[in-house]
């Protein structure tokens, strides 16, 4: 069994895989102050609830955006696991043509999106992740990764809103019945939410302009099917994406070293 772990800025997100299936995903909190054993107890607790046998584990693959918690995961893996843990990164070679000025410089989570993303649709594909920032993430039709767009995630931008300007609310993020809002959180709503659609319709007919081709549109993170619901752009959410990439980047890593 193979554990992977997608470690965001807000939410890390575990799943554990019997071959090519996910047979359980968990979610929590990212806590730099939260030590290795706490996690581990934690972890322990979700594979008890689930039915899972952690000696079953053989190995453990990590995506990270937060260094500190990369530390942390790593060292749970070589004491609670026995494994030396393989954390994704531009450095390695797995078989993809990575295009940024600087390969390493691609967040982990970027790079899982573009390999499971081309794995299951082909391309060219603009890979859409909703999470603490929005990204969208560019493959060619031979599955190379170009590049992409960074701007702030719905929950940061509404999380700003409200720190920034002493009366904004805190607001819960679903969409308003009417662009025109009638009191200050549908108007915060209709800005953030409306706003959020108009700019992902926006970019991704630029991205398709540039690159001069039809590119399917595939959306993921915590927060894709609240804004997939709201546009024809998006043409699928694949909730587990970074996991599933994960998995498949650790699979042709093997192969690789079984080759040689």
């Amino acid at each position: 069994m193979l554990l992977a772990i997608d470690i965001g800025n807000t939410h890390t997100v575990i799943g554990i895989y019997r071959k090519d299936k996910l047979v359980a995903d968990w979610r929590m909190a990212s806590l730099t102050h939260r030590t290795g054993d706490e996690n581990w107890l934690t972890l322990k607790n979700f594979c008890t609830d689930a039915g899972i046998d952690t000696a079953a584990v053989k190995a453990v693959g990590i995506s990270s955006v937060v260094p500190d918690l990369t530390f942390v995961f790593e060292h749970l893996a070589r004491k609670h696991f026995g494994v030396e843990p393989v954390t994704i990164s531009g450095a390695l070679n797995f078989g993809i043509r990575i295009h940024y000025k600087d390969p390493s410089a691609v967040g982990a989570d970027r790079l899982c999106d573009a390999v499971a993303g081309f794995e299951k649709y082909g391309g060219p594909l603009i890979i859409i992740d909703f999470g603490t920032a929005t990204t969208y993430d560019v493959v060619s039709k031979e599955g190379d990764y170009l590049g992409g767009v960074i701007t702030l995630g719905l929950e940061s931008t509404a999380a700003e809103l409200h720190r920034r300007a002493a009366k904004l609310p805190r607001i819960e993020l679903r969409f308003p019945p009417t662009a025109i809002g009638y009191d200050t959180a549908s108007s915060m709503q209709a800005g953030v939410l409306f706003g959020t659609v108009d700019a992902v319709e926006g970019i991704v007919k630029r991205i398709r302009t540039e690159l001069g081709a039809p590119a399917r549109v595939i959306a993921t993170g915590g927060l894709a099917k609240i804004v997939a619901a709201h546009t024809t752009v998006i043409e699928a959410v694949e909730p587990s994406l970074v996991l599933d990439g994960i998995r498949l980047i650790l699979e042709r890593l093997r192969r690789s070293e079984n080759l040689h």
